[in-house]
């Protein structure tokens, strides 16, 4: 796919995408996470990206939203959707849905809803999600303990590249490879002329370790779980909570992550604990050891009278002995004893074993000495020994670790997208269950809707009142004051998109001719001045001449100037859809008017009020065809005149009639 050919896809951005793992894949399933992972570009920048690739791919004629309230409605209908979702990925995702004019993408979108209405929102599933989000790349991973080493200037080169994790140190022959394992608990060498010699420390000769770079830096597959360990452990729980057929074991995926901890070490391991223990809490548990010594030395010390004769006394003093040969004369088995408990205090202090506790026992001297001290040397070298002991039991542990997560990446992967898309599917189902929706037909002459209710009113969805509306052609909507002509108008706007959307509407049934541009003009707020009366005219011309495959919903366009003058406009702007064949609504107060002002029989249709009663109007929200609704100021006088019997309202009733 040429990415520059996408809409709005520049070579700047076309080169950020480049540089994503699948950017087709990406842009073919509207994927916004992955799109946004791509540098400089925001997640409403990848939806916007993703809706220009689809309009792309379904040769989409162009926007259906031409005016401001039509995208209001579409932002409207966005919102709900968008309400129903739980991650911040689903939210952006319905996003990439929109009214098109391609019927191939209208179908695509309703094969995907016919699949996603018929998943159940459960409770468990919804909570499941609150923990999923789009997967992150890792942070850079370094590996100090272990290092790679070649004589050869090429293949240093070469592994720098491939394996960015670990140092690589140049070697020329087996002397220099000794001092390096000394340096590192791991030397991995790159070439077969070291095979066989024969050095201390763990040295691997490994002429394929840049081609299996798992096996050598485990940690680079192991970031990756690690940094998503509980965005996957999240999806493996939806999995099991939902009717998602996963692309991996989840309890599998659950076990494997299980041994691993957020800073991407192995988990679980007791062996591995007890050394990483051991290697932490040496130095305390030496100074513990030392105090062990020093206050058993004491206490036998003031529990003993100990007698030095005059010519000992001399002779110590002659040969500059101090304490300590006091200390080897008089309380041999006193030091032998407190040394013993400092050693058994260090061994079981650390959970020594075998050679280490032989390695901890030499770290307090058999010469007498007091205060009893630790032998520096011999603790260095027990720590060394530890440490090695515990990278190398870490190593081995995060290769086991990475080749039982190697097989998982990519399913892992799917498996989050899968419940990503789960929550997008979600979001559909409970939008079509909340608003009692239905698929719409396709086809036919202007529109047909029955018990539809809108969405955008501000009351509670089963508090609307269904509205039956069907309109092909050309026609102008009569009716009172809060009677409704505005939310019907808002009514055939939502079911045009939603439709268009390939989405269900809130109707009981439903049928849409879809178009190719839906023009939705609101009540304008006052008179207009004689410049922007001059633009509104002009733009009701070019809507004219464009209005075959256009709906056109006008509200109370007599508002612009006088009403004589607007019923005049109203029915010329009425008479060129009628030839050009759109599709029209046109809300008006002047319907009677406008109907003598036109050239053809147009068709006038009224939200009729059925009286007064406790002074609110009782209203039949469903226009009734070819009816020219009565006006509030008549149900007012007829209410009078019944109630009153007065010549002067029955003049002003015949005064209506008239009309």
């Amino acid at each position: 796919m040429e990415l520059t050919a996408i809409p709005g896809v520049g070579e700047k951005t076309a080169a950020a995408l480049s540089d994503l793992e699948d950017p087709e894949r990406a842009l073919r399933e509207g994927d916004v996470a992955a799109l946004a992972r791509a540098p400089g570009v925001s997640e409403g920048r990848a939806a916007r990206i993703a809706r220009a690739a689809i309009r792309r791919e379904h040769e989409d004629p162009g926007e259906v939203l031409a005016t401001p309230r039509a995208r209001e409605v579409y932002r409207g209908v966005l919102s709900l959707l968008k309400e129903r979702t739980v991650t911040d990925y689903a939210a952006r995702r319905v996003e990439t849905l929109y009214p098109s004019a391609a019927r191939s993408r209208i179908e695509e979108v309703r094969a995907f809803v016919e699949g996603a209405t018929d998943r159940d929102p459960d409770p468990a599933v919804l909570d499941a999600l609150d923990g999923v989000e789009p997967l992150e790349a890792p942070g850079e991973v370094r590996v100090r303990d272990r290092c790679l080493a070649t004589a050869d200037a090429e293949r240093y080169a070469e592994a720098r590249e491939a394996l960015p994790e670990l140092p690589v140190e140049v070697v020329d022959d087996a002397r220099e490879l000794a001092e390096l394992a000394r340096g590192y608990a791991t030397v991995v060498v790159l070439d077969e002329a070291f095979a066989g010699v024969d050095v201390d420390g763990d040295v691997r000769v490994r002429p394929d370790a840049l081609e299996r770079p798992d096996e050598v830096v485990p940690e680079r597959a192991l970031a990756f779980f690690a940094a998503n360990r509980d965005r996957l452990r999240a999806a493996a729980r939806v999995a099991r909570e939902s009717d998602l057929d996963p692309p991996c074991d989840p309890d599998r995926l659950e076990g494997a992550l299980s041994r691993l901890s957020t800073d991407g070490e192995v988990a679980g391991d007791e062996e591995l604990d007890r050394l990483s223990a051991a290697v932490n809490d040496l130095d305390a548990a030496v100074s513990t050891a030392e105090s062990v010594a020093n206050d058993r030395l004491r206490e036998s010390i003031r529990e003993r009278d100990v007698t030095v004769e005059g010519s000992d006394l001399l002779s110590l003093v002659e040969r500059g002995a101090g304490v300590d040969s006091l200390l080897s004369r008089e309380l041999a088995e006193e030091f032998a004893a407190a040394v013993e408990a400092a050693r058994e205090q260090l061994v079981d202090a650390l959970a020594l074993e075998g050679t280490e506790a032989d390695l901890a026992r030499r770290a307090f001297p058999e010469e007498p000495t007091f205060p009893v001290e630790h032998e520096a040397d011999a603790v260095a070298r027990l720590r060394e020994e530890l440490s090695a002991a515990r990278d190398r039991r870490a190593a081995r542990l995060k290769r086991d670790l990475a080749a039982d997560l190697a097989d998982l990446r990519a399913p892992a992967e799917e498996l989050v997208r899968a419940a990503l898309e789960l929550d997008v599917e979600l979001a559909v189902a409970r939008f079509a269950r909340d608003f009692e929706c239905t698929t719409p037909d396709l086809g036919g002459e202007g529109f047909a809707i029955e018990g539809g209710r809108c969405l955008l009113l501000d009351v509670p969805f089963e508090d609307v009142e269904p509205v039956d509306y069907e309109v092909a052609g050309v026609a102008v909507l009569s009716g009172v004051n809060s009677g409704g002509k505005t939310s019907t108008l808002d009514l055939v706007a939502t079911v045009t998109i939603l439709a268009q959307m390939g989405l269900p509407v809130p109707a009981e049934y439903a049928r849409v001719e879809p178009v190719e541009r839906l023009f939705y003009h609101a009540k304008t707020q006052g008179t207009l001045d004689a410049g922007a009366f001059e633009s509104t005219v002009r733009e009701f011309a070019d809507l004219a001449r464009e209005g075959d495959d256009s709906l056109v919903l006008v509200d109370e366009l007599e508002s612009i100037t006088e009403p004589g003058a607007s019923a005049t406009i109203i029915a010329g702007i009425l008479e060129t859809l009628h030839e050009t064949g759109g599709t029209a609504v046109f809300v008006s107060h002047l319907a009677g008017e406008i109907r003598a002002a036109c050239g053809f029989d147009v068709t006038v249709d009224g939200i009729e009020a059925q009286g007064l009663a406790d002074g609110r109007l009782q209203v039949n929200r469903s226009p009734v065809k070819d009816h020219l609704a009565r006006s509030t100021p008549e149900l007012i006088v007829e209410k009078l005149a019944d109630e009153h019997g007065d010549a002067f309202y029955d003049r002003l009733l015949e005064k209506f009639d008239g009309t």
